[in-house]
């Protein structure tokens, strides 16, 4: 049987795996469905139409799965879906999604998300991202994979973070935020190519100097978004294992339609 505070009040309906843990004065709804290994600490509420994955650690005060901040909304039956092994922790605010967008707000696996973060209606946040204190993500935000989100630092609606990203200290990002690029200000702007994270998950230096020379073409050189595209695109098969990085590098820039940190 789930490990439930006799403070909490867990509704007869919602799913819970065996083994999930559910500290005092927590409130769950009969919506939620909770995987295994999942532990959730004391005064949290999870309602709404929430899927918990496996291996969370969801620290107390948490607030996942309230309806969204939109004016649109309805009450229709919207949904938060958070994947495996997050670390959420306190005060945090995770909001569904609305019925003129995707209908659902996403979290992917392996991210480590700090106190005081909201994440809006109609984000999709992918895996293994580091998302620190106080970020504020508004509504239909996507951020890829391995990003590094700095504290204080506010996302505007619709904007796109790259995966490999790094947004410093207290950044306003108003527009779409390429892969491998580090940027900060307010507003933020490109400051560096973001070669560490990759360093770390293995790339080859040869590999990380294509980061660099992509990053030179987006902002070094001069050149317009449609001749970097270009130039970018010459660097297919020049190195082992970029083409992955320069591919994913041009998909993002064909689909910025707020256009990017320049």
């Amino acid at each position: 049987m789930a490990r439930i505070h006799p403070t909490a009040l867990v509704d007869a309906q919602a799913q819970l795996a065996d083994d999930v843990e559910v500290d005092a004065f927590t409130l769950i709804g009969p919506n939620v469905v909770v995987g295994q290994g999942t532990r959730i600490g004391s005064h949290c509420v999870i309602e709404g139409h929430t899927t918990i994955g496996r291996d969370n650690h969801i620290f107390q005060y948490a607030s996942l799965g309230a309806a969204p901040q939109d004016k649109k909304y309805k009450g229709e039956p919207t949904r938060l879906i958070i994947g495996d092994r997050n670390t959420i922790r306190e005060f945090t605010t995770f909001n569904t999604g609305t019925v003129q967008d995707k209908g659902y707000t996403q979290v992917g696996d392996d991210n480590w998300i700090m106190a005081y973060v909201h994440v809006a209606h109609d984000c999709v946040i992918g895996n293994q991202n580091v998302i620190a204190n106080s970020v504020q993500l508004a509504g239909h935000v996507t951020v890829g994979n391995h990003t590094l989100i700095g504290g204080i630092s506010g996302v505007h609606q619709f904007v796109r973070i790259g995966d490999f990203a790094m947004i410093g200290f207290q950044t306003r990002l108003t527009q779409d935020l390429p892969p491998f690029t580090m940027a900060e200000g307010n507003p933020a702007e490109a400051r560096n190519v973001h070669q560490e994270g990759p360093r770390r998950k293995g790339f080859s230096p040869e590999r990380l100097s294509v980061l660099k020379q992509m990053y030179k073409l987006l902002y070094r050189r001069g050149l317009t978004l449609e001749g970097s595209r270009n130039e970018i695109a010459a660097l297919r098969g020049t190195v082992p294992g970029a083409d992955v990085d320069i591919d994913m590098m041009l998909d993002f820039l064909n689909q910025a339609e707020r256009g990017i940190v320049r």
